[in-house]
């Protein structure tokens, strides 16, 4: 026992910020408020956020995540995940009658948006992102013309569109600054005339988790990110890490931590993706701890204060009218509100 106490670093580096992002916060509460208000069960279409502890939390207290409407009862309660989702799922849930919770992050629904502007103006839209991801999924159902996914440069070249053509591109959220910005150059490479909102689709909190991570990487040895393996801001984390030269690990809570990855550094970073409570990372920090670290030091950083306005929430079927807000909640209002 004792031999294993000496294994772990000398002290720990808190990245600042990190975890929950306002998106997830928004999307978690929604679901928090839809069980209080309405009792269970209530139906959420897919993962409300890329994390299992949470999903199993809410689970417990009488979520049912689905993966089609289809299998969601005819005019229950229903919560559209953080990511966002395509009209055809929208015009899913209005056939099943389905009294549906949009907890689309806003900065998903901005996406939503600048695509359906373009498409309306007559653009070939290219939306540049990850193959199959959910955000994807849902941005390029927004439309109704055809889009192209690009996920790195080397794709560029086989899009079928003519090199005179009007074109538009919009960006997921979660993506890599670094990668995307050289994405956007080489579309500009091929369309100079294309349009499109250069990196400012990348979510101000992927941004934020992203910057104290390269801030971070030279003062350690290694760096632990705490995230699901199906989270995209989460692995772009380690591969900021890593652009920095250092040794990164993606491990959903402490339970994956490989002891001997530790084994004689000095200094570990540790942060977490958007979608990760803070407990799992105060979780990982203990495991750490009873290897034999003394010391938790947590890094300066950028703080948000961002929050956004929750959704209107349905009445009660059985008590039709104004829903109060469950006890212990504030009013939204324009201030505590971001559009």
């Amino acid at each position: 026992m004792e031999q294993a106490r000496t294994q772990g670093p000398v002290e720990l580096l808190l990245s600042q910020p990190r975890g929950f992002c306002a998106g997830v916060s928004r999307a978690i509460e929604i679901v928090d408020r839809a069980l209080e208000s309405h009792g269970a069960p209530v139906y959420v279409y897919h993962e409300i956020v890329h994390n299992g502890r949470v999903v199993d939390e809410l689970k417990a207290r009488g979520a049912v995540f689905v993966t089609d409407v289809a299998d969601i009862p005819p005019g229950s309660i229903t919560v559209f995940s953080a990511h966002g989702v395509a009209n055809t799922v929208r015009a899913a849930a209005r056939a099943r009658d389905l009294e549906v919770i949009d907890a689309t992050c806003p900065m998903v629904t901005k996406v939503h948006l600048q695509a359906q502007r373009f498409e309306r103006e007559g653009h070939a839209l290219i939306v540049v992102g990850h193959h199959g991801h959910e955000e994807i999924v849902g941005t390029t159902g927004s439309v109704e013309g055809p889009t192209h996914v690009v996920a790195c440069i080397d794709e560029i070249a086989a899009l079928p569109i003519p090199d005179d053509a009007q074109v538009a591109y919009v960006t997921q959220t979660t993506l890599s600054v670094d990668d995307t910005r050289g994405i956007i150059d080489a579309l500009k490479a091929r369309w100079p005339q294309i349009q499109g909102p250069g990196t400012e689709d990348i979510c101000f909190a992927t941004f934020n988790r992203q910057m104290a991570v390269r801030a971070m990487a030279p003062s350690v040895d290694l760096v632990l990110v705490v995230g699901a393996s199906n989270s995209s801001n989460s692995n772009r984390l380690c591969e900021v890490a890593r652009s920095c030269g250092k040794p990164a690990y993606l491990i959903g809570d402490a339970d994956g931590l490989d002891p001997g990855w530790v084994v004689g550094a000095r200094k570990v970073g540790i942060t977490a993706g958007a979608s990760v409570p803070e407990s799992l990372v105060q979780e990982l920090c203990a495991r750490l701890q009873a290897l034999g670290t003394a010391v938790v030091t947590e890094m300066a950083g950028t703080t948000e204060n961002v929050s956004f306005r929750l959704p209107p929430m349905p009445a009660p079927r059985s008590a039709p009218g104004k829903l109060p807000l469950p006890s212990g909640h504030a009013q939204a209002s324009e201030d505590r509100a971001l559009s």
